[in-house]
């Protein structure tokens, strides 16, 4: 079947976003030849749309701001926010690698990621242990990498979508064929396969049927997630897992749709819906906290927050875009604020005293919210319109602990890898198991255990 195809590359890597540009590096930097495609002209995915955060554990800029952290307490936080429920062997090659990864992404290929002390332990999370580039978001990531792609001599074919797949009996990947936006198609083997094309958060009838508690979520995420990866995988007889978990958003700004960051809420901000009324716990559950905001009377709840809180959070890209495009409501007095939000007064200063009476008191309030040290919202108060959203997947093809395809009786696909959206992640059966900043830890240590496992295959089929 070789006639088939123009050219033949050893790794052909699927994704442009974070998973893919790791994958792709990983492997030319372990000596293979790589090609990548991108299905946009210019790449972005979903990665483009988060604020570039990793979660990874026992990391040398932890070493150096004196955090003490470890593989091991990073595994039991996994396991404990999934309910025991997520896949120990997935979970335990996280735990293992996320950290390693984000020092190799530092030493390596010279990415300045650091831990972001700003984003407090929370959500699952039991220390610090979320790295960024401050100040920057998670479009450029994307560029950056993309730089480093460029500066290690990986072929990037960009304007290149993934629409069919080619393998013999044994379920091995030949190749597979690309279109152009012209419509035009070509023919690409390959060796060995890595999908990194995101989830499908953005294919309706997929989210309604695997997540139909947020089929009426606004995604959130790029529209390309469509569910390439998990086709391919079906045409080739994959594994599948967790199809009904995804990272849900309380807070996504209307109109602006940028997200509020988690440290708002953390620092004590609150959600109140348009009765004035607060409805959850807003330190509970990050990716949960949706389907009580879905749930609230009309379409939309306020995030409720003030100075201090601004000033914790002031450093975060979304929230410098958010107060350059004037989205915050300001109000001095409690009256005030709950004129500027059209809320009703009486119901709105309970609200805020009963918070504040259980910060004084030291114990939880109404929705069963711990204050400690923290306090609620105080004048200047601040305001933000947000909506609840979907921002990407969490399941997909299964994969073993080097990212590579299974069959549901558990045999690995002979050469196809996947990581990203594309594979299943850690965050168990629903959205209740997602930690902060899990999406892009997935992505790039999945796509870095791939890229070096495919980048191994390939050269030994070369010598063979």
């Amino acid at each position: 079947m070789s006639e088939l195809f123009e050219f033949t590359v050893p790794v052909l890597v699927v994704g442009g976003g974070a998973c893919g540009c790791i994958a792709a590096l990983a492997a030319a930097k372990a000596g293979a030849d790589v090609l990548l495609i991108e299905q946009d002209e210019r790449p972005m995915g979903s990665t483009g749309m988060s604020q570039g955060l990793i979660c990874a554990a026992g990391t040398k800029a932890q070493a150096a701001l004196g955090i003490e952290d470890s593989a091991h307490t990073y595994f039991d936080d996994i396991m404990a926010k999934t309910k025991g429920q997520t896949d120990p062997v997935l979970a335990r090659a996280i735990a293992d690698h996320a950290g390693p990864t984000v020092d190799w992404m530092v030493e390596a290929l010279d990415m300045p990621w650091d831990l972001d002390k700003g984003f407090r332990p929370a959500y699952g999370n039991s220390t610090y242990r979320v790295h960024g580039w401050h100040g920057h978001s998670g479009q450029d990531m994307v560029d950056l990498l993309h730089r480093r792609l460029d500066d290690n001599g990986v072929d990037v074919m960009t304007g290149a979508k993934l629409v069919d797949v080619h393998s013999d009996d044994e379920g091995r990947v030949l190749g597979v064929t690309i279109e152009r936006p012209d419509g035009s198609r070509e023919d690409v083997g390959c060796d060995t396969l890595i999908l990194a094309c995101g989830g499908f958060a953005a294919n309706h009838a997929m989210v309604a049927e695997n997540m139909p508690d947020v089929a009426i979520a606004r995604n959130n995420g790029h529209e390309g997630s469509q569910g390439t990866g998990i086709r391919v995988g079906e045409k080739l007889g994959a594994a599948f897992g967790d199809m009904a978990s995804y990272q849900g958003y309380a807070m996504l700004t209307e109109p602006q749709g940028l997200p509020v960051p988690p440290g708002v809420p953390v620092a004590g901000g609150i959600l109140v819906n348009i009765e004035g009324k607060r409805f959850t716990d807003e330190t509970a559950d990050i990716a949960g906290m949706v389907h009580p905001v879905l749930q609230q009377p009309g379409d939309y709840v306020w995030v409720i927050y003030d100075d201090r809180i601004e000033a914790e959070v002031d450093y975060i890209p979304e929230i410098i875009e958010l107060n350059k495009l004037n989205a915050p409501r300001f109000a001095n007095s409690v009256e005030e604020l709950a004129d500027v939000l059209g809320l009703p007064h009486d119901a709105l200063a309970a609200t805020l005293a009963d918070a504040h009476d259980a910060q004084a008191r030291a114990e939880p309030d109404a929705q069963g919210r711990i204050w400690n040290q923290d306090l609620p919202p105080a004048p200047r108060f601040r305001a933000l319109k947000v909506v609840g959203a979907i921002f990407h997947t969490q399941g997909g093809l299964q994969i073993d602990g080097q990212a590579q395809v299974l069959r549901p009786d558990g045999t690995p696909l002979p050469n196809l890898f996947a990581g990203g959206g594309a594979a299943r992640s850690v965050s168990g059966p629903a959205h209740w198991g997602y930690l902060p900043a899990m999406g892009l830890a997935t992505a790039v240590t999945f796509g870095r255990l791939a890229g070096e496992a495919a980048a191994r295959l390939a050269l030994a089929r070369e010598t063979a």
